[in-house]
This record gives C-alpha cells, sequence and structure tokens, in this order.
C-alpha cells in the first residue's frame, strides 16, 4: 500500500512544485510546525515565514515561505503563497536582501503586533538559514 500523496505548489507567477510522490510535508502553520502525511484530515491553515520541508522517497528538499495558505483534502496538499525560495538555490546576496528588508521593517516605529511578529519569524528563520 502506498503511503504517497500529492503535492502542488503555486505562487503568482507560475505553478512553482508539483510531486505525487511525497511522503511527509512539515509546514509553518500559524498553529506551529504541522507534519502532514497520506490519510491526514482535511485542513485548511495559514503559514507563516518558515521553512516548508518535503520528503518523498527519493529525496528531500526544503523551501522558504513568507506566507500563505494550505490546503490538504483528499491527500492532495495545496499550498497557495506569495513568497517561495528553494533553498539549495537561494543566493547569498538573495538572502541579505530578505534579512535586510525585513530587518527595515522591523524597525518602523508604527509596526502593530501582529506584523511585528510576522517580521521577527522572517528574521529569524532568514537568520537560521544563513
Amino acid at each position: 500500500m502506498s503511503e504517497e500523496f500529492k503535492i502542488d505548489i503555486v505562487n503568482p507567477e507560475q505553478s512553482f512544485l508539483s510531486k505525487d510522490d511525497v511522503t511527509e510535508v512539515v509546514v509553518p502553520a500559524f498553529e506551529g510546525e504541522m507534519g502532514i502525511l497520506k490519510d491526514h484530515i482535511s485542513i485548511i491553515s495559514f503559514l507563516k515565514p518558515g521553512i516548508i520541508t518535503i520528503r518523498s522517497k527519493s529525496e528531500e528538499e526544503k523551501f522558504y515561505v513568507e506566507d500563505g495558505i494550505i490546503e490538504f483534502k483528499n491527500n492532495n496538499l495545496s499550498v497557495l503563497t506569495s513568497s517561495i525560495f528553494n533553498l539549495n538555490k537561494l543566493e547569498k546576496a538573495k538572502l541579505e536582501e530578505l534579512l535586510k528588508i525585513a530587518e527595515e521593517e522591523a524597525n518602523k516605529t508604527e509596526i502593530n503586533d501582529q506584523t511585528k511578529y510576522l517580521v521577527d519569524q522572517k528574521i529569524q528563520t532568514l537568520k537560521s538559514i544563513n
């Protein structure tokens, strides 16, 4: 019996990734890190800045995501996000640029608590990648 399911990641520019041999996905949900396996209950959740880890029988891939929504239903995981980067292809200059933008946003005087929380998550995640 197969333990695999399908994932589709879509961003505004394109269908970013589509795989049908996934065995586990870990996403940075607002509720906390969430692991999804085949036959997980149906769920819809918002993503916070963090790392999406996708495991298949042949490899493990990691992606930095800043926001988004996930939906898991009928062994299909859909990830809709406005900003996603493959960690294996993320250049140091781009990483430093993302970190600089996040730090500038965190230093704004008129920032609300929710935005501050999300920016702090971005900074923490980006520093852990570096």
